[in-house]
């Protein structure tokens, strides 16, 4: 590969607002970052003083760097959806902020409602409701919402149909915030028509008007020296500007993506010599942080996306020490034997005696009986050696034929049974940044299930220092309240009816656990 022009690019750079993207030799995207001046910002990455001036991780960061790509946008607004969207698609290693599924918030409202109300949301979904959004400055859009709610006499109730009995414990009436629909003080198609004029706000129509009297109620507040209402007037203004500053929503269309699911999947199966597209993939990461504290995640994505309420995340109970082929072997065992119990329960009737495994499991989920649909394809995290002890759990099974591969960290090689020489995927290519994307995201999910733990030992280990304690009597307290937290709040004589638990320790624990906070 070419070393490119660094400084012929960097001349190219515009003095304008956008997104850019750090390369490193292998022309895997390292990092995304956007500048309200792209020469400017980008420039100084290049500069010896911006070197010497950076802590250790931006020193790793431009050590690393090779070549790079921009985006022009339009306003700040823009640059920072677009960066959000990239760093969700790359997930670059030196991006922290917009690496999880956190989205910018959208503001949704169900005109079928009786009583119809603006909320925010940060997923859209097919509810048949209206959608503004999104939206990056969430405290601006929460105080422009408020603005509008007030301006228009909108509801902001939580009640699906507010009647009389929510009128009377609600304020917003009495401090004229609210046109009282609940009660019947304005008609229905009074109301909506309210409603389709806040609609119009937020989609940005007659914006300028509503600038202009926002303006020009401040500039009269402070003509008649009323200097705290023309410093509300003030906030609402710049909070509707931000709010309704033009931006587009970059869905793709002129926007280089490592992650095309469609092209990416069929590039994935054809590499990997796949019946088809891998449509639902199932990725096993270990994280070990020490010997007595080791998790797994498993992770599925559809589609090439991620799949997050079908994630799962497991306690390694029958390994002692870090042996990752172990705990690789536990995690893939209870999870399958677990699809194979749950589907069996669910179709008790169904004869598996013609046909192996996979096949029937692929039939239920044809026939849309099955509780839990196998893979496409099983990837772990890991070389040969975590590949062969997955293998030799789903043949235990009679999952022989299930696909599964191992993703190497080092050179991102990957891992097919039965094969000594690994696949090598150009690292420019789609098929292999979808699976560096599911494996990250395994590993992502585990680190924080492990932190999570970690957090919870912490807590748990303030009994250890409780006069009287032993380990066996800590073990029988958490094991019947949780957590230190709900312990505290326990009752002294209950507490006592637990084996091995006296009452005086009862109340030595409660008195120590007061005092340690």
């Amino acid at each position: 590969m070419s070393t490119p022009d660094l400084k012929a690019k960097l001349r190219e750079l515009p003095h304008q607002p956008g997104v850019y993207l750090m390369k490193d030799r292998l022309g895997s995207i390292i990092y995304v970052g956007k500048a309200r001046d792209l020469k400017r910002r980008v420039s100084s990455y290049f500069m010896p003083s911006q070197k010497m001036r950076a802590n250790l991780k931006t020193r790793a960061l431009i050590d690393s760097i090779l070549d790079f790509d921009f985006h022009v946008v339009r306003n700040e607004e823009e640059s920072l959806l677009l960066e959000g969207k990239l760093i969700k698609e790359y997930r670059p290693r030196y991006n922290i902020a917009f690496r999880d599924d956190k989205r910018f918030l959208l503001v949704k409202i169900r005109l079928t409602d009786p009583w119809p109300a603006f909320r925010t949301t940060r997923v859209k979904k097919d509810d048949s409701s209206r959608y503004f959004g999104p939206f990056p400055h969430s405290g601006a859009l929460r105080g422009t919402l408020e603005w509008l709610n007030r301006s228009f006499g909108l509801r902001v109730c939580r009640a699906s149909d507010p009647g009389e009995i929510d009128y009377k414990h609600c304020n917003a009436d009495v401090i004229r915030n609210c046109a009282a629909p609940c009660i019947g003080r304005i008609s229905r198609d009074a109301y909506l028509e309210k409603i389709e004029e806040a609609c119009r706000v937020l989609e940005g129509k007659g914006r300028r008007e509503v600038f202009d009297s926002l303006r020009a109620e401040m500039m009269t507040a402070a003509e008649n020296l009323d200097f705290e209402k023309a410093a509300s007037f003030r906030d609402i203004l710049q909070n509707v500007e931000k709010t309704l500053s033009p931006t587009r929503q970059f869905r793709g269309r002129g926007i280089q993506t490592t992650v095309n699911p469609i092209e990416d999947l069929a590039e994935l199966g054809e590499k990997l010599r796949l019946s088809g597209p891998p449509r639902v993939m199932e990725c096993f990461d270990i994280s070990n942080v020490s010997s007595n504290h080791i998790v797994a995640s498993m992770v599925r994505f559809t589609d090439g996306k991620p799949d997050n309420q079908n994630y799962r995340r497991y306690r390694i109970q029958t390994v002692e020490g870090q042996d990752d082929f172990a705990s690789m072997a536990e995690v893939i065992r209870r999870r399958y034997s677990r699809i194979l119990l749950e589907n069996h329960e669910a179709n008790p009737d169904s004869e598996f005696s013609q046909e192996n495994v996979i096949d029937a499991q692929r039939r239920l989920a044809r026939e849309g009986k099955a509780k839990i649909i196998l893979p496409d394809l099983v990837i772990v995290d890991g070389g040969k050696g975590q590949l062969g002890m997955a293998v030799r759990e789903l043949n235990a099974l009679g999952l022989h034929e299930l696909p599964i591969i191992g993703l190497a960290k080092r050179r991102e090689e990957v891992f097919v049974p039965g094969e000594s020489d690994p696949i090598l995927i150009p690292h420019d290519r789609g098929a292999l940044k979808l699976l560096q994307r599911i494996r990250d995201e395994a590993h992502r999910f585990a680190n924080g299930y492990n932190a999570l733990l970690y957090r919870r030992r912490m807590k748990e280990s303030v009994l250890d220092e409780c006069p009287g304690m032993t380990q066996s009597k800590k073990r029988v307290l958490l094991e019947k309240y949780g957590s230190v937290t709900r312990l505290k709040k326990a009752d002294a004589a209950e507490m006592a009816t637990i084996p091995h638990i006296s009452l005086k320790l009862a109340i030595n624990v409660l008195e120590f656990l007061r005092n340690a906070e």
